[in-house]
Formats: structure tokens, C-alpha cells, sequence
């Protein structure tokens, strides 16, 4: 923040988080500055799928409102019902999620409706000003909700926290600063997704080459009789997944869990990595054989068969997965290269997937997972490739995750700076030599 000056005078706030505020600011309830409306959830009769229609009100829920300062994306609109007109919330709203996820925000720019769990601030001037102040006190906001299992934030608490109070005009050139250089810093940002994106495109292109085409680029090449895996070695064997290993299937009954011995508990949450070394759960002895639990034995690959597919660990240690998963026992496959053949195998789980709530692959779709089979060796080194390229990549999309942290703190760090006072921006002027105007877009913190 050096490039930045100071306000020339302080006062003290009386608030410790706050310090001291530019002379002429005071610090008041939020009630003093905004109107606040918590929203309700409408009879069903008024809730519909509708298209997006600007006559229409988009009703607007916590999951709608993004953590990643994007737009919100209401799901569900609700008719010009006389219900809905006695419930909207006006245009230049800040939105608070006060149930569950305290302090997620989001502020639009036309009329609304919100379910309970959201209620809606109206500001007396600059909106944008005061969304981007809501942003820095979301640690107070979470300080001041109430309940153990739920957090609750209630009308009454929110109305009186404590909240800035400035000159109209001042608090406008701040947010439109704020609008200018966050702007530029999404973009950053931006820039680094798709970099992630690309990395991980490029590893998957990488390792499915080396799946079904091995590392000699000069091998002689044979179909392999499967549209998605095209041509292979003609070395290499063509066959399903049944006659190369068993098949793994998980009990219906969840066993009683602890934390502290035990057979580990596998779910979708330890499968993060190539392998699985530990869990965070564990099923004892009397509780597994009260759910009637089965035992995966070391060394199989576990897969996903429910919604994400393509994702598949290792077991180091004997576990009992759930039914989010099943598993293949290897007898004439290698489990590392069982496990590359069935990463670059989505489409595949997705194609033959039948849907109720979720996609669900059952036994048979395992069974019959085209698998090539390359000789011993040339698993091995193949295997040895991919672990390479994959940890070369996986290197790259870190150092790219540690980037968007780091320009995220730096966002956080320079709307706080901003609207406490702490640097002083009425003089602000763009690179192109002039103060930037407003240009205020549907956002989610």
C-alpha cells in the first residue's frame, strides 16, 4: 500500500478493530445508514422456473451468492405476484447471508427477492461504498452471530453493528476507485484460472497419450476396436476391466465411525491423492461386523461411481469405503497403470451411468471398463512417466494456486485500506488521466 498516501488528520474510532478513522468520518449502527429486509421463503405457487425475464424477480438464496466475487446467479424466479412485490428488495442492495455461512455477500443492481436466510441492506447513498465496507467487517459480522450447531446472524445484531459514516462524495470516489482496481485485479486473477485450467487439460492430454499409446512413438499400431481409446500398441492387449481384476462393491449399511482405531474409512474425501496412506475415520471390529462391513484389502484402486468420475486412489492399508465408491482387486494389471487407465475413462463411467439424483455407475459398468494391457514393463515405465509429468504439472498448478491467494490478500487488503480510511484516494486518477467512473456490475464476495 506505499504507493498510497495517508489522510492528513486522524481521530480516534473507540472500536480496537477499526483504529483511528480521517477527521470528519463517525462511526454509527448500520441501522443509522441502511434499511435492512430479511427475506422469506414464498408459498410454492409463486415459485417458478421461469427464464430470466426482466419482469420477473429473481429469487435469491446463500447458494446463489458466489465466494469468488462473482455475479449472482439466482436459480429460481418467483412471478409479479402481490406476494412478491410486498417482499422485493429495491435495486443497489447489499445482500448478507446471515444463517449458516455468515457475512457471504452479494450486491445487485435490480429488485430481488431473498429467501430467510439472507436479508438485504438498502444504503442511504453510495451502495457500492458500503458493500465494499460490508466486505472488510465480515469477521465482525461472524463475531456477532449467535448459536453452536448454526451460526445465526438476527435483524436486531446486524442492525447494530458498528459501521462508518462519510461524506456522500468522498464515499462514492472511494468505490469507484475500489470498482477500478479490483477490476483490474479480477482480471489477474482470471488470467490464472485459465492458466490452471489449461495446465490441467494439457496434464490429462499428456497421460492419455501415454495410456493408450505408450512412449515408443514408433510403435506399430493396432484399433483397439473402443471409439474413445482409438488406436494402441499392437503389443498391447484389448480387454475389460473384469478379466484383469474383481470387482469391489461396497455394503449398503454405513458402520458406526470413530476417530481413533480401527479399520481406516475411505470416502471420496482421502481420495485427493494417488494413494491412500490414512484416513480421518475409523470402523472397530464390532461395529463393522454389526453393519456387516467388508474389508478392501492393500494394493486396489478405488474409483468413484457416483457424480465425479475419473477420479481413483490407491489404498496402502486395508479400508472400508462407502457407496460412493467401489473398487478393483488387480490380478493381471498393475494397480498404478489401472489406475492412469481409469483417469483418462470419464466419458466412459458418464455414458453408461444411469441417473436418479446423481449419476451411478453399479458393478456391471466396472466390470466392463475397456482396459488396455500393455507388457510388465512397459507398465512400469509408463507409470514411472506419468508420475513424472504428473508432479511436474501438479508443481505448476500449485505455484498458480499460491498466485491467485496471494493477489486475492492483496484485493481484500486494498478494499479494507480503502474504505477505513487507512490511505486516502480522493485524488485517485486511472492510467488513462482521469478518475475512473462508476461502473458498478453484479457481484459476490
Amino acid at each position: 500500500m506505499s504507493r498510497y498516501q495517508a489522510y492528513p488528520e486522524y481521530t480516534e474510532s473507540g472500536e480496537p478493530w477499526l483504529g483511528k478513522i480521517p477527521s470528519g468520518w463517525a462511526v454509527v449502527p448500520l441501522k443509522r445508514v441502511a434499511t435492512l429486509k430479511t427475506g422469506l421463503t414464498p408459498p410454492t405457487e409463486n415459485q417458478d422456473n421461469y427464464e430470466d425475464d426482466e419482469t420477473e424477480f429473481s429469487w435469491v438464496r446463500p447458494e446463489d451468492l458466489n465466494e469468488n466475487g462473482q455475479a449472482v446467479n439466482a436459480s429460481k424466479f418467483l412471478s409479479a405476484s402481490g406476494w412478491s412485490l410486498m417482499r422485493h428488495i429495491p435495486a443497489f442492495s447489499t445482500l448478507v447471508c446471515c444463517i449458516g455461512t455468515i457475512g457471504k455477500l452479494g450486491y445487485v443492481e435490480r429488485i430481488v427477492t431473498t429467501n430467510q436466510q439472507i436479508t438485504a441492506a438498502s444504503f442511504t447513498y453510495a451502495p457500492k461504498f458500503n458493500f465494499y465496507l460490508l466486505q472488510s467487517v465480515r469477521n465482525i459480522l461472524e463475531q456477532t452471530a449467535t448459536g453452536n450447531v448454526i451460526q445465526i446472524l438476527n435483524s436486531e445484531r446486524l442492525s447494530n453493528v458498528k459501521f462508518l459514516s462519510l461524506p456522500k462524495a468522498e464515499a462514492e470516489t472511494i468505490a469507484n476507485f475500489l470498482d477500478h482496481e479490483t477490476a483490474k485485479i479480477d482480471t489477474l486473477i482470471e488470467k490464472q484460472q485459465q492458466l490452471i485450467q489449461l495446465l490441467k487439460e494439457k496434464r490429462q492430454a499428456v497421460i492419455s497419450h501415454a495410456v493408450t499409446k505408450g512412449l515408443n512413438p514408433n510403435a506399430p499400431m493396432k484399433d483397439s476396436g473402443v471409439e474413445w481409446l482409438g488406436e494402441v500398441p499392437e503389443g498391447w492387449e484389448v480387454t475389460r476391466a473384469k478379466y484383469v481384476s474383481e470387482i469391489f462393491v461396497p455394503q449398503r449399511n454405513k458402520p458406526e465411525l470413530n476417530e481413533l482405531s480401527g479399520t481406516a474409512w475411505a470416502t471420496m474425501e482421502d481420495m485427493k491423492n494417488s494413494y491412500i496412506e490414512s484416513t480421518k475415520n475409523f470402523v472397530s471390529e464390532d461395529a463393522a461386523r454389526f453393519s456387516g462391513s467388508k474389508k478392501l484389502a492393500a494394493g486396489s484402486v478405488i474409483a468413484s461411481c457416483v457424480g465425479n468420475f475419473g477420479i481413483a486412489s490407491i489404498n496402502l492399508v486395508d479400508v472400508i469405503i462407502n457407496q460412493q465408491l467401489q473398487a478393483f482387486m488387480p490380478k493381471k494389471i498393475k494397480a498404478e497403470f489401472l489406475r492412469e487407465v481409469i483417469s483418462i475413462s470419464k466419458s466412459y463411467f458418464e455414458l453408461i451411468g444411469t441417473a436418479a439424483t446423481l449419476v451411478y455407475v453399479n458393478q456391471q459398468g466396472f466390470d466392463n471398463l475397456p482396459v488396455v494391457v500393455p507388457p510388465a514393463s512397459e507398465q512400469d515405465d509408463i507409470c514411472s512417466f506419468t508420475e513424472g509429468q504428473s508432479l511436474k504439472f501438479n508443481t505448476l498448478i500449485k505455484k498458480s494456486d499460491g498466485a491467485i491467494d496471494l493477489i486475492q490478500e492483496r484485493r481484500t487488503a486494498l478494499i479494507s485500506a480503502a474504505v477505513t480510511g487507512k490511505i486516502d484516494v480522493r485524488n485517485f486518477v486511472s492510467e488513462a488521466g482521469q478518475a475512473p467512473d462508476a461502473n458498478t456490475r453484479v457481484v459476490a464476495v
